[in-house]
């Protein structure tokens, strides 16, 4: 099971060492996406959460016992085709395939199933045609 998930810390949180706890616990493999922890110690933690079904739900579980706020990240990444100049840069940095070029035809596919936002693809991408775009659910 794969998931992406906003968190919010408050600052007696933030000195917890959940993501520890989350691979060493839970066998998780986490990757954070994007953090930011504010001068208060209060903030947010984007990250993909990886595993089996029940240590998954183990994980989101320890994350609500200790009182960790969390909802689910929309879509994070867009490649828009009509900028790409189909050269195969992003291809070639894309860790996971989610930017794939084809063999045959030389274009460039994109899976955002396989995207984990590392950010790679933006940066070496000369017609940019690829946004990171972090849709955070508003909090009221």
């Amino acid at each position: 099971m794969k998931n992406k998930i906003v968190c919010y810390f408050s600052r007696a949180q933030a000195d917890q060492p959940i993501i520890y706890r989350l691979v060493k616990d839970f066998d998780l493999i986490v990757n954070i996406l994007k953090a930011d922890i504010n001068p208060n110690k209060e903030g947010i933690l984007v990250i993909e959460l990886d595993g089996p079904k029940a240590q998954y739900e183990n994980g989101v579980k320890y994350l609500e016992d200790m009182n960790i706020a969390y909802e689910p990240l929309s879509e994070s990444i867009t490649w828009n085709e009509d900028m790409c100049i189909q050269c195969g840069s992003c291809a070639a940095f894309c860790p996971t395939a989610a930017l794939n070029m084809d063999a045959d035809t030389m274009l460039v596919s994109f899976d955002n199933n396989n995207c984990v936002v590392c950010g790679m693809c933006v940066a070496c991408c000369p017609a940019n045609a690829i946004k990171i775009i972090f849709e955070l659910p508003s909090r009221e």
